[in-house]
């Protein structure tokens, strides 16, 4: 049933207040009891009376004896149409009977939707009208919508006493999760905690407030509670600096406005009004003797409160952990991690700039305009960054393996306009190394239950703060393995990022690969996990800024470094964010075809876990099967569906967090039939779910960010881009005697640099390195790219202009007085033509010998492609340091070289070959192999130019050399093939050489 919305002034980024009226704790009415006890007869006289009436005046439906032959044979007379007529009552008794059983076990579940009786219609509606009315007096009757009621929740959980469940349960997600225990916990509030209508306070016009318990699904906000009391929701924070860090009765502490729980008591502003609801300490004699205790103890907290915050935090958050502890546990929820300082030793921190000096986008004044949504998202960039990689290198091992009749050239294509502004916004926004942490984290923690012989917990949510890691679970789970530690509570399992650091890479399946980013709140980076959502989520919203949700979420699942497997259907958009991993990503057209395939998947899945003898994915990832089967399915539907699809979706994910399916659909109005979890993304970028307790700076992907991240990726398609013998490379240097640069740098082997003074002092290595990145892209490199890839964990502005005026000073000038570290008309630093490297050298030689004079001129080309070989001393940077030149990751230059080398030989040799010197040419592949040691094409060519000698003892022994450089694996099936042409007896004889 459509929600009703109460009118509010606040604009869109406020949560949204989901009635019209003021809230109040509500009372069951003598009128409900009532309903409840008609309700009762009508179901007894349906359910009983019918039956028992049908068997005593027309007997059982069923006959005696079965002979239909002998029926057809009787006349047909008014017997035969009261027993005809009686058979149809008793089937609308079954089933009406079957629709009542049906909703009681949707309402007391309190999870998916009921299912749908066939051909019921009119009947299970007024079975579903019949069990409401019953049960809205019992304990269950907040659980009748689909929501976070029961979510995590065991049998134990529920004989706790309601009012201590209440308080210890803290958070985000918590405060739905209070309707486990339905409106008897407002009941039991209520018998010990009275409403009251307050005097004015003695001491002052303060005022307190005790949040409620939750009624249905309404829960208190201190929006809600501004707008009923102060008349404005938009003063939420005014009573939230009034109780900002003070110690609740529970032991905890207000920090987030939208972390609030029952039990707390808030301190209202002087003009707070609003009746019963505002309750004051001292002359409330119908307020229970206790909570005027703790209003009283809360209220002498208030001058100290703050000055007491910082050295208080410690003790606050040890009493709650142990209060959780005690308790054994509670609902399951997701909260805000506490927060801890970052670690302040080793080398690294004391380089990391204090955080009120980081220059932030917005503030830093060099940012040319580079997409903030890719700067702000640094797990997407560098998902997108790897994936990018991975496609690049891809086109340039498949254009050296092309047929017959040409292949494309070894450079990529450079960038340009918002694809160059967006590939400059990964390298900046990318945090590889964060990544890396997260998945072996998680792999690793799968492995330590495996060990352990303990399923994987169901994971909510993973909250990245610090460094550190935090996993929600949806349950208490145990002691978790070492080195991860119990959290605030039962419900948080924890890794600090040194022990994470501790790891490494481990056999085992990704566990929680459904994993996305959703955004920030304080500094902590929140990832929901899609595939354990008990339900659909929905994502309301104008349809821009859905589009940009969906688009972030889709292309991080795409590419993301902690998943293996999976499979995510876009509906309704993105066609063309297939391109971005198309063995991940598919498309459909339309809603028709999504419900159809998931309809089939749904049954092949509980099949398969059924048949594995598993209770759900989760203890099938851990088996011995994990690399192959249970990875997850992750439906994105942006198209609002209709009602009745809406209805038939919420069917099928309501047993979908067991299978490993997630579903987030988009609807423009806001209320989605059948949404377990709802969110709503605001023009501003904040992303909120107000009965979660979620308000994020959304993680987007806006269209002209996703359009330009398209591009990337397709340019960089081995099919996309002409054939040709190459392309010119993107700089060409003069190699004749009068082009002797001003200042060569050697990269190709070890580090060195002729025609410049080497600077003094700790900033030789910096300035060496700024040089080899500017070295490596004379297209030009952004202030930004280049600070990040010097200081990864951060820089001031200053400090960064400090370093490019150092490197502008070393470098020097031209004999024309121009720098020779430039700035170019889009801001990105460029080096003058006199600045070469010998990789520019070696592109150049290479390019006019196969491309240029050489074509022309046989002894030319011999000359130049023996010079290129000669300027190979070795694999790129090969002195670097480990603790240096990190940003090489993000480059495919480590392909580039070989393949150029490779090409290089494989020239060289075809050039001997032409005149029979096989000796020369073995001479200059050998020579192409030593930084090119796995390039098959060199073996084989290796292998024809050592037939040619016509020496099979030769040609046997370098059959063995290369059976031994190939290990395990093997042989190349091309090399094989090629050596059964030349050598057929190779393998006997390679046996006995030994």
């Amino acid at each position: 049933m459509p929600r009703r919305r109460s009118p509010s002034p606040s604009s869109s980024t406020a949560p949204r207040n989901r009635t019209p009226q003021p809230v109040r704790v509500r009372r069951r009415t003598f009128g409900d009891f009532v309903k409840a006890f008609l309700a009762f007869v009508a179901l007894a006289v349906l359910l009983v009376g019918v039956p028992v009436a049908l068997a005593m005046t027309a007997g059982w439906p069923f006959p005696e004896t079965f002979e239909p032959m002998e029926w057809l044979k009787q006349d047909i007379s008014v017997s035969t149409f009261l027993s005809i007529l009686t058979f149809v009552v008793w089937l609308a008794w079954a089933q009406f009977t079957a629709c009542v059983l049906v909703e009681m076990k949707a309402a007391l579940s309190g999870v998916g939707v009921p299912g749908r009786v066939p051909g019921a219609g009119p009947s299970q509606l007024l079975a579903r009208q019949l069990v409401a009315a019953l049960l809205l007096v019992g304990a269950t009757a907040a659980s009748f919508a689909p929501s976070l009621a029961q979510l995590g929740q065991t049998y134990d959980d529920n004989q706790r006493p309601t009012v201590a469940a209440a308080q210890q349960t803290p958070g985000l997600f918590a405060q739905q999760q209070e309707q486990a225990a339905g409106t008897a916990a407002a009941v039991a509030e209520q018998a010990s905690h009275t409403e009251a209508t307050p005097a004015a306070k003695k001491q002052g016009d303060t005022k307190f407030y005790r949040i409620q318990p939750p009624e249905g699904r309404h829960h208190d906000s201190l929006w809600e509670i501004a707008e009923r009391h102060l008349g404005d929701g938009r003063r939420y924070k005014e009573i939230f600096e009034l109780n900002k860090d003070r110690v609740q009765p529970d032991g905890s502490r207000l920090s987030e406005a939208s972390l609030i729980r029952p039990g707390w008591i808030m301190e209202m502003p002087g003009d707070a009004r609003g009746g019963d609801l505002v309750e004051m300490p001292d002359d409330a004699p119908e307020v229970s003797p206790e909570v005027r205790q703790q209003i009283s103890d809360y209220a002498r907290t208030g001058d100290g409160a703050h000055e007491q915050g910082g050295a208080q935090e410690q003790g606050g958050a040890q009493a709650q952990g142990s209060g959780d502890e005690g308790s054994g546990g509670g609902t399951a929820h997701v909260d805000l991690p506490q927060q801890r300082p970052a670690p302040g030793t080793g080398h690294a921190d004391l380089q990391r700039p204090a955080p009120d000096q980081v220059a932030t986008p917005a503030q830093d004044s060099s940012s040319f305009g580079l997409p903030e949504a890719l700067l702000t998202a640094p797990l997407l960039a560098a998902g997108l960054l790897g994936a990018l990689g991975h496609r690049r290198r891809q086109a340039l091992w498949q254009s050296a393996f092309a047929g017959i009749g040409g292949r494309r050239g070894m450079e990529p294509p450079t960038p340009a306009g918002d694809a160059l502004d967006v590939q400059d916004a990964l390298l900046v926004g990318a945090d590889p190394e964060g990544v890396r942490l997260l998945d072996r984290s998680l792999r690793g923690l799968a492995a330590s239950l495996a060990a352990e012989s303990r399923p994987l917990p169901t994971v909510y949510a993973v909250w990245m703060s610090n460094g550190d890691l935090h996993l929600q679970l949806a349950q208490p789970s145990g002691k978790p393995p070492s080195p991860w530690q119990l959290g605030q509570d039962q419900t948080f399992w924890m890794l600090a990022r040194a022990d994470a650091e501790t790891y490494e890479d481990v056999d085992t399946a990704a566990p929680y690969p459904g994993l996305v980013s959703l955004g920030t709140m304080d500094d902590s980076r929140l990832l929901l996990n899609l595939e354990s959502v008990p339900g659909i989520v929905s994502l309301s919203g104008r349809e821009e800024d859905r589009a940009a949700v969906f688009a972030s979420v889709a292309a991080e699942l795409a590419t993301n470094g902690w998943s293996d497997r999976m499979t995510i259907t876009l509906v309704g958009f993105g066609e063309d964010l297939t391109a971005l991993a198309p063995s991940r990503l598919r498309h459909l057209d339309g809603i028709e075809a999504l419900i159809e395939t998931m309809e089939a998947e749904t049954r092949q899945r509980r099949g398969a876990l059924g048949a594995a003898g598993h209770d759900s994915v989760l203890t099938g990832r851990t088996g011995p099967a994990q690399h192959t089967r249970w990875a997850p399915h992750l439906v994105l539907l942006a198209a609002e569906p209709s009602p009745e699809d809406a209805m038939t979706l919420a069917e099928l994910a309501a047993d979908a967090s067991r299978l490993g399916i997630g579903y987030l659909v988009g609807t423009g109005s806001g209320d989605l039939p059948g949404a377990a979890w709802e969110m709503e993304i605001t023009g501003e970028g904040r992303l909120l779910a107000p009965l979660l307790g979620l308000e994020l700076d959304a993680q987007l992907l806006p269209a002209a960010e996703r359009r330009a991240v398209v591009e990337l990726f397709t340019d960089a398609d081995p099919e996309h881009g002409p054939d040709g013998p190459g392309t010119t490379p993107p700089f060409l240097v003069d190699i004749s005697e009068q082009g002797r640069p001003a200042v060569y740098a050697r990269l190709v082997g070890p580090y060195e640099i002729i025609g410049l003074e080497t600077p003094d002092g700790e900033r030789s290595a910096l300035l060496h390195e700024a040089l080899a990145l500017l070295l490596l892209h004379r297209e030009g490199v952004h202030p930004r790219v280049l600070s990040s890839a010097l200081w990864p964990r951060g820089v001031t502005d200053d400090v960064r202009e400090a370093l490019l005026d150092r490197l502008r000073d070393w470098l020097g000038t031209d004999p024309d007085g121009t720098p020779r570290l430039r700035t170019d008309d889009a801001g990105r630093l460029t080096l003058a033509k006199s600045v070469v490297s010998d990789l520019d050298v070696l592109r150049s030689l290479y390019h006019e010998a196969t491309q240029g004079r050489g074509v022309g001129s046989r002894a030319v080309r011999g000359r130049l492609l023996t010079d290129a070989l000669v300027l190979v001393r070795g694999p790129l940077l090969a002195d670097r340091p480990e603790s240096r030149y990190r940003w090489l990751t993000h480059e495919i230059v480590d392909a580039q070289l070989p393949l150029l080398v490779a090409d290089t030989g494989l020239a060289l040799a075809e050039f001997h070959m032409e005149k029979n010197r096989a000796e020369k040419a073995i001479e200059a592949l050998n020579a192409a192999l030593r930084t090119a040691p796995s390039d098959e094409r060199l073996w084989n060519e290796l292998l024809r130019a050592t037939h040619a000698l016509d020496d099979p003892e030769r040609l046997t022994a370098l059959a063995s050399d290369l059976m031994t450089r190939s290990g395990a694996r093997g042989l190349p099936p091309r090399t094989e093939a090629l050596l059964d042409e030349l050598l057929p007896t190779w393998r006997d004889a390679v046996a006995a050489a030994g």
